[in-house]
């Protein structure tokens, strides 16, 4: 019934409690989750647990975030994406938080290479037709800007994907929706001082949102501060649920189909 469309089942506090996580994600109704690829010599891992289970399905991407890693190309990027039960490229897009406050250290203008890197990861999603998995944090309007002049302006032919963890304003997701993107929201959205996120939920049409952990982080009320895992995602579903005015189990049928649709090829 509910579909977590994020999370890191591969990090150690997650994969050594697997057994543990999938038979609690059964008891909770939580019929698949989406693994997703950090750094490409995690991905082995990743793609690992997706062909092993049948509830589980992967990505294939460097976070923006990552250094001193094995930086792909969109060649080695489609090469992987071509494999079994990767769905989608990423996650990928910038992350400049803190870099506004710094005194001394890098700037913005340092990162290029989250910037190239970036491109690369649209190029590769472009190339095989996947969606793309957008982290974007302090850096929306470079995202945007990006994903536009790469060809992702919503557009017949787009590779198209989903802005994942959602915590930005209301004027990003308008935009995020005008170039035909999708939004995740995660345990965020039942956090006490998360009413403008909240405000962008109920917003929001429900034909192009998914719902996720972004597990083992940020835990959603009542776990607030627990290690998160996926069978933690029906209490997103739930505050949806509240702020549309319809049943948890409506908002876990509606984002699995989103996510069927977005992720082509994902049956189980």
């Amino acid at each position: 019934m509910f579909t977590d469309s994020h999370c890191h089942l591969s990090f150690p506090e997650l994969q050594a409690k697997l057994p543990e996580i999938l038979s609690a994600m059964q008891q909770a109704q939580v019929t698949r989750a989406l693994c997703i690829s950090c750094t490409m010599e995690e991905f082995p891992t990743v793609h690992g647990l997706a062909t092993a289970h049948d509830n589980l399905w992967c990505t294939v991407g460097v976070h923006p975030d990552t250094e001193d890693m094995t930086e792909p190309s969109v060649q080695d990027l489609v090469e992987r994406a071509a494999l079994p039960r990767v769905v989608g490229i990423g996650e990928t897009g910038l992350d400049y938080y803190g870099m506004e406050d710094r005194k001394g250290g890098r700037t913005i203008a340092d990162l290029e290479w989250q910037r190239e890197r970036f491109r690369t990861h649209i190029r590769a999603a472009r190339a095989c037709q996947k969606p793309l998995v957008i982290h974007t944090r302090a850096s929306s309007a470079d995202t945007l800007t990006i994903l536009r002049e790469e060809g992702e302006d919503g557009a017949a032919g787009q590779a198209g994907g989903v802005f994942h963890c959602f915590t930005e304003s209301m004027e990003v997701a308008k935009a995020a929706l005008d170039i035909g993107y999708y939004i995740s929201f995660s345990g965020i959205l039942t956090f006490k001082n998360a009413q403008d996120l909240r405000d962008v939920a109920a917003y929001i049409p429900l034909d192009r949102m998914l719902i996720e952990t972004d597990s083992p982080y940020l835990a959603p009320v009542p776990y607030r501060g627990k290690t998160n895992n996926p069978s933690y995602v029906p209490h997103v579903a739930q505050q949806v649920a509240q702020l549309r005015g319809i049943s948890a189990e409506e908002v876990g049928q509606i984002t699995s189909a989103n996510f069927d649709r977005l992720f082509a090829g994902v049956t189980a």
